[in-house]
């Protein structure tokens, strides 16, 4: 029988990845359906029902509403014959995990998104982990850092994980249109803005964003018409971080909460930053692979993916943990020596196109489903 793959996301808007997944499904004729665990029905929803993939709407605001989840995920996967459950984020990975092994479905896959965020912030949520841990068939862990969690800090036996880094489609970030990127320019007004240092992170104390800001009040005694742009700019942090941009004129920094062409937002930086404060925090980090994917000089501290191939002074500028004028003096260093921008992001380009390729993450989702 042809194997019959759900995903089952959770408090999701707009994800490109799941977007790029469809697409090549489609051109290779798996059979995917899609359950949605999200308060209405967002651009996600919006998409697979235009492409006229199967999938199932089901109204979820918390916790609360597990049970409910359960039930209804139950009754689609048992009347759909589904044979894989794919299971994306916290909620999703409880009920949908918990739905499956009910249905007896025989292959039951999550894909861990957190690090050791509840181990350091909220211990008494690892017994949900254990409990997802236990439930899955197979786990894809999408960094080293999320494998040997798993392994050190909640045992799971090593046959179980799958080390699978998330793909990219490298044509989307290389062909960006002029007119999107004007578009953005203008939306923005960046115009005649420089140098533009770029962000996009969440306001979450960990991201380090408030170590970015004194940096970058420095680097306004040196280039007075810089402008700073905050892109996701909302969490739980928000407060602390509208605090501490008192310390720069409004002029010079852009909030921008949500902008969904990401390809063309990170072509009106001249540097980006990515600084979050330890090595354990991003389960993967994605903004790493986008910008150099982008073309754009970095600097960044190591955390999540980028232990893994970031290195200093190859492919992008790493300064400490914590550090405001570690981030101010790599950020000048980009923006006054020529040979070595150049030469990051030739070298950055090289690096991600190889490793984080969609073709090569495609296939090893395809293997894990029992379709190779």
């Amino acid at each position: 029988m042809k194997e019959k793959v759900c995903f089952i996301l959770s408090f999701h808007d707009r994800a490109v990845q799941y977007e790029w997944i469809i697409e090549r499904a489609l051109k290779q004729n798996l059979n995917l359906h899609f359950i949605f665990l999200n308060p209405a029905q967002w651009h996600i929803e919006e998409y697979v029902r235009m492409r006229k993939i199967p999938c199932l709407f089901i109204k979820y605001h918390s916790k609360r509403d597990i049970p409910r989840a359960v039930a209804l995920i139950y009754q689609y996967l048992v009347k759909e014959k589904i044979t894989t459950v794919h299971t994306h984020l916290f909620d999703a990975n409880l009920a949908g995990l918990t739905a499956a092994w009910l249905a007896n479905v025989k292959k039951r896959i999550y894909t861990r998104h957190h690090s050791d965020f509840h181990h350091r912030f909220y211990p008494k949520a690892v017994r949900y982990d254990r409990y997802c841990n236990r439930l899955a068939t197979d786990i894809v862990a999408i960094s080293q850092n999320v494998y040997d969690i798993l392994i050190e800090k909640e045992k799971v036996k090593p046959e179980k994980i799958h080390l699978i880094h998330h793909g990219f489609e490298m044509e989307l970030f290389s062909k960006v249109p002029t007119s999107e990127v004007m578009a953005l320019r203008e939306k923005y007004n960046t115009k005649d803005r420089f140098p533009v240092i770029g962000m996009i992170s969440r306001y979450e104390e960990s991201k380090g964003i408030q170590h970015v800001i004194p940096a970058f009040k420095q680097l306004l005694k040196k280039y007075p018409n810089a402008l700073l742009v905050l892109a996701n700019s909302h969490g739980s942090y928000s407060k602390q971080i509208k605090k501490c941009l008192e310390q720069i004129p409004i002029e010079n920094f852009r909030e921008i909460r949500f902008e969904y062409n990401l390809f063309a937002l990170y072509k009106l930086f001249d540097v980006f930053v990515h600084v979050p404060e330890y090595k354990e925090y991003e389960a993967f980090g994605q903004v790493y692979v986008e910008a150099l994917a982008d073309g754009i000089p970095s600097v960044f501290t190591v955390s999540g993916i980028a232990a893994e191939f970031i290195k200093n002074n190859e492919n992008a500028l790493v300064c400490n943990y914590k550090n405001s004028d570690d981030i101010y003096n790599a950020v000048v260093k980009l923006l006054t020596d020529d040979g070595l921008r150049n030469r990051l992001v030739e070298n950055g380009l090289k690096v991600v196109q190889t490793k984080f390729n969609m073709d090569r993450y495609f296939s090893h989702l395809k293997k894990l489903y029992g379709y190779d």
